[in-house]
């Protein structure tokens, strides 16, 4: 079996932890055992999110503007820094198996609405005497937030991804590949033939989905802090859905800055052929076999 497995960036750097180094190798360590427990019986590739380690690339170029990189570059950045730390670690647990890290970039159509709608939150909250220097000095877009201000940038829908073929070639040959981190670099092309990247984010669970239909896979697994999907979240009639379908989930609405990606995610797939798992990161198989986390069926 082929599985795509996006580890969310709170389950590489868990709610009220800090940034430090330590932290999130230890997260990366755990992350890696669920992962190797998986590639032990199955062909596995793996994605990551990025969202706490670009923001705070982000929060280092507004105090540092005369050195501040563009936001795809620090997009590729983290890419290469988490998937250099998942491929040291998956080594340690997999000595015997071909294991690559691939930078990859993802294509998104430069007439895309939310190219002009940011949208996305990104880095930390500012107050408004921050955040009035900050618009000046870089003309970001910023919109309150916790009795603040945080920066937000467009999310266009991912398109294509540009290194599929490689990934592809890589896992026929039994590798288990880390690609697509934080969505992936997004990149536009020109009437001429020329590319370039741009002042965004991709969603990661939509840039999961994309990679495993491309691919052909069996499953993919969204990983992530919580235990699934629950059915009256935030009420006392909260409970937990351990098995739903893609015409349920389509018409119940979920908070869009965390859950609601994953859905989308997962019933986009699902409507392709394959089935899906939504749950906590250390029930990685046993969300695969029904035990653990939501599993998302066709509506059939």
């Amino acid at each position: 079996m082929l599985i795509v497995v996006a580890l969310g960036g709170n389950a590489l750097l868990r709610r009220g932890e800090g940034q430090d180094p330590a932290t999130q190798l230890r997260n990366i360590e755990v992350a890696a055992a669920a992962v190797a427990e998986l590639a032990e019986h199955h062909r596995v590739v793996v994605t990551h999110g990025n969202g706490p380690q670009v923001g705070m690339l982000a929060a280092q170029a507004a105090a540092h503007p005369e050195a501040a990189h563009p936001l795809d570059v620090l997009g590729a950045e983290t890419e290469g820094m988490i998937g250099y730390l998942i491929e040291r670690a998956l080594r340690s647990c997999l000595p015997n198996r071909e294991i690559a890290a691939l930078l990859t970039q993802v294509q998104v159509d430069a007439q895309d609405p939310a190219l002009s709608r940011p949208a996305k939150p990104i880095g930390r909250v500012y107050d408004a005497r921050e955040a009035d220097r900050i618009r000046r000095a870089h003309g970001w877009t910023l919109c309150p937030e916790g009795g603040g201000f945080r920066r937000v940038v467009p999310s266009p829908e991912p398109r294509r991804i540009l290194e599929l073929e490689a990934i592809r070639i890589l896992v026929e040959a039994g590798t288990v590949v880390i690609c697509a981190g934080g969505g992936g670099v997004p990149v536009v092309v020109n009437d001429h033939g020329a590319w370039s990247g741009l002042e965004a984010v991709i969603d990661k669970d939509l840039a999961a989905a994309l990679l495993a239909r491309g691919l052909g896979a069996d499953a993919l697994l969204l990983l992530t802090d919580v235990e699934g999907i629950y059915e009256d979240w935030g009420t006392p009639d909260a409970r937990l859905l351990r098995r739903a379908s893609v015409d349920q989930l389509r018409k119940t609405a979920f908070a869009s800055g965390s859950m609601a990606p994953k859905v989308i995610a997962a019933c986009r797939f699902v409507a392709a052929g394959g089935r899906a798992g939504i749950g906590r990161l250390e029930d990685a198989s046993a969300i695969l076999d029904g035990r653990a986390g939501t599993l998302i069926l066709a509506d059939r």
